[in-house]
């Protein structure tokens, strides 16, 4: 027999137990005039109550969701461009994100060699290897801050027609 480890067992028993709940009798009962509904048994001893269901059915109070409009759909005298412009305009644009991805490209290079530089060096005042991270820090922050934005602007690149 396999074994079961102790959460699975104890899902099987929440999922049961609330199973067991969903099916148990509503009743209704009058106090002083006012209707009083419960799924509880003592609730009802003494008064007088009458069975409304067996089984319980939860409704949402929510009342539906209003249909949305389609996006796509714009004004008849909306401006159109003509496709050679548009391609002009993308190529226009491409070509600028190409040249800011080789300028990043260039300044995380900088950035790398700087780190290395400051990695390789240990000043006599820096027994504590705290000290050395702290001195570290600034360059590897802005290592990561040009590996961030290569890769923004690749990945802009990338969405392009």
């Amino acid at each position: 027999m396999a074994r079961f480890p102790a959460y699975a067992l104890a899902s099987v028993a929440l999922v049961a137990t609330s199973h067991a709940f969903a099916q148990s009798t509503v009743w209704r009962c009058l106090d002083d005039g006012r209707a009083h509904y419960t799924n509880i048994k003592k609730e009802t001893e003494g008064k007088s109550c009458t069975v409304v269901s067996r089984e319980v059915s939860v409704v949402s109070a929510l009342p539906p969701a209003p249909a949305v409009a389609p996006v796509s759909t714009r004004p008849a005298d909306f401006p159109r461009v003509d496709p050679a412009t548009q391609r002009a305009r993308d190529d226009t644009r491409r070509r600028i994100l190409e040249e800011e991805l080789s300028v990043e490209e260039k300044s995380l290079a900088a950035a790398r060699a700087k780190l290395a530089e400051q990695e390789s060096m240990r000043g006599g005042d820096e027994r504590n290897y705290q000290k050395v991270l702290d001195r570290l820090h600034p360059f590897q922050e802005d290592v990561e801050r040009h590996e961030r934005n290569v890769s923004a602007i690749r990945k802009e690149i990338a969405g392009l027609r």
